[in-house]
């Protein structure tokens, strides 16, 4: 599945989804791998953007494994850059194509480097806080629009009654607040990627609070969803729901036990993998036309 290959050979469906699987699948990981710069305090392990500190690309010993994790998550995001790459490359030369699937895979080849560039105003603000809010909101944009080109190669989409449709899509407003609200409530924590990191002086308790409230309205409106919709759509909510479930308890559980880094690390990829159900239950669910 070489870029070489797709530029030469014949483009399949199924290569277009195994280029569309390797979007989703590695801007996923790279959620996970930032995570880890944050929760191993080596959010400044590399102190300089582009380079790692001074003239230096790559981190010298002395900056210890900080500068190795932070300087590996840095290289993850070019092995990103390639798959985007091949992924355009093949979607252009796939003859059933669509207008809407070129869109999705041009814009996620464009948000990496984008994201790359946040990653850096990350570094050069020394890990404020909003910005690394906004790094981690534009990975899970990314993780969006991979799951929408892969449901719409696979033809996935369908209509679904109008009011349980709406009421999955209220859901799913709920879920999109929740990760934001997640994102605040850890800077203003203590994993906020470096001991000397600035917070953003929000309570965590109350903010820990709110997030919790709206995942459990998340939940309600999922349940409620599930009860009036058609097998199909059911079926697929019901894996939200759990997936939801499993994530709040990791999250009360997080919470209780002071934080630890696996946990946390648990929360943040559950985070993404439930996003990326939740987007194909809200694509597979679209209201009937009036």
């Amino acid at each position: 599945m070489g870029v070489k290959s797709i530029a030469n050979g014949p483009v399949t469906k199924q290569t277009v989804l195994a280029w569309g699987w390797a979007n989703l699948v590695a801007n996923t990981l790279i959620i996970l791998t930032g995570g880890l710069v944050r929760l191993t305090s080596s959010g400044l392990g590399c102190p300089n953007w582009p380079t790692c500190e001074g003239t230096q690309i790559a981190p010298h010993s002395a900056l210890g494994w900080h500068g190795a994790i932070e300087f590996s998550n840095r290289l993850l995001t070019y092995v990103l850059i390639a798959i985007a790459i091949g992924a355009v490359i093949a979607v252009w030369r796939w003859p059933a194509a669509t207008k809407y699937q070129r869109q999705l895979v041009v814009a996620i080849a464009i948000g990496i480097p984008f994201q790359g560039i946040i990653g850096g105003i990350t570094v050069l603000t020394e890990l404020n806080p909003w910005v690394v809010s906004l790094h981690l909101v534009l990975s899970m944009a990314i993780v969006i629009a991979a799951t929408a080109f892969l449901i719409s190669v696979q033809n996935l989409e369908a209509n679904a009654p109008r009011r349980p449709a709406l009421i999955v899509r209220s859901a799913y407003v709920f879920l999109l607040a929740a990760i934001y609200l997640g994102t605040i409530v850890t800077g203003s924590g203590p994993h906020a990627g470096d001991a000397d990191a600035p917070r953003n002086g929000l309570n965590p308790e109350h903010l820990s609070k709110i997030h919790a409230w709206t995942i459990w309205l998340f939940i309600i409106l999922t349940v409620i969803a599930i009860v009036q919709l058609s097998q199909k759509s059911r079926r697929i909510g019901i894996v939200v729901l759990i997936a939801g479930l499993a994530q709040g308890s990791i999250g009360y559980i997080q919470y209780f036990t002071d934080l630890p880094i696996a946990l946390v690390a648990a929360h943040l990829i559950g985070a993404a993998m439930l996003l990326s159900v939740t987007t194909y239950w809200v694509l597979a669910t679209r209201p009937e036309p009036r």
